[in-house]
């Protein structure tokens, strides 16, 4: 069992309405299988959410403007970045995001992602925070993002392949591992053999993403148990091993508490 390992779930979203009828016990949940939480924002009302719920349930937060809301915030992107350091410098946010660009939905106009992204990583730089991103199907933007930007950050529920790992590795980065690692033949599975486990960190997405075996229900962050034991039957290595250095890993980019 994983309960008692110390895990932490490096990107919930425990703001969203799908935790509306229960959240309180979904954090008890997780606190009493030793999981510490990174509840993540997607806008700035979200973000706002985020902050209140880390500090209402002693949990951290990270704020920021994920790339579908992108177009939401270009008119006067000046205003609501800084409303976003606001935010950013409360006591319990680690992190910007969920940051980054997706350019398989593409429900903002790549022209606004770009620019939203961008400003969302000068300001993570000038505030000393690492980042939390998203790429989907825009590797080539995002790998040269963070190269000219040069923060400290995870690339979250990695999704692409492994020379696009490799780059990212290179630039320093972690990688985020979330449910699809449980699943036959999934191309993660593949992927996270190939990464040094210095360089890597668990994750839920909740409610997202769903580990087997509860596939096709709501994510929790309880639900960790299931990826650390994935992540450490297809690296061949000790359970308590996966969960002690990627607890380390989290506390050194997030400066957690030890």
């Amino acid at each position: 069992m994983a309960e008692g390992l110390g895990l932490i779930d490096t990107h919930v979203h425990l703001e969203m309405r799908e935790f509306d009828p229960d959240r309180g016990a979904v954090v008890r949940r997780a606190k009493g299988s030793g999981i510490g939480i990174i509840t993540v924002g997607i806008d700035l009302d979200s973000s706002a959410r985020a902050v209140e719920l880390a500090e209402e349930f002693g949990l951290y937060a990270a704020v920021g403007v994920h790339p579908h809301e992108a177009k939401r915030y270009t008119p006067d992107l000046e205003k609501a970045l800084a409303r976003l350091e606001e935010l950013a410098r409360a006591e319990r946010v680690v992190a910007l995001g969920e940051i980054g660009l997706d350019y398989y939905r593409n429900y903002s106009p790549r022209e606004d992602q770009l620019r939203v992204f961008h400003a969302q990583l000068e300001l993570a730089a000038g505030l000393d925070k690492p980042v939390i991103v998203h790429d989907r199907q825009a590797d080539e933007d995002i790998l040269a993002g963070l190269g000219r930007a040069g923060v400290r950050g995870v690339v979250h529920s990695f999704s692409s392949g492994l020379e696009v790992a490799q780059g990212l590795l290179g630039l320093g980065l972690y990688l985020g591992f979330s449910g699809p690692v449980t699943f036959p033949k999934a191309r993660q599975q593949y992927v996270l053999k190939h990464v040094p486990l210095e360089r890597l960190l668990l994750e839920t997405d909740a409610p997202f993403l769903t580990p087997l075996p509860h596939r096709g229900k709501r994510n929790e962050p309880s639900y960790l148990r299931y990826i650390a034991r994935a992540v450490a039957k297809l690296t061949g290595l000790a359970l308590e091993k996966v969960a002690e250095q990627t607890t380390r890993n989290a506390a050194a980019l997030f400066a957690l508490p030890s």
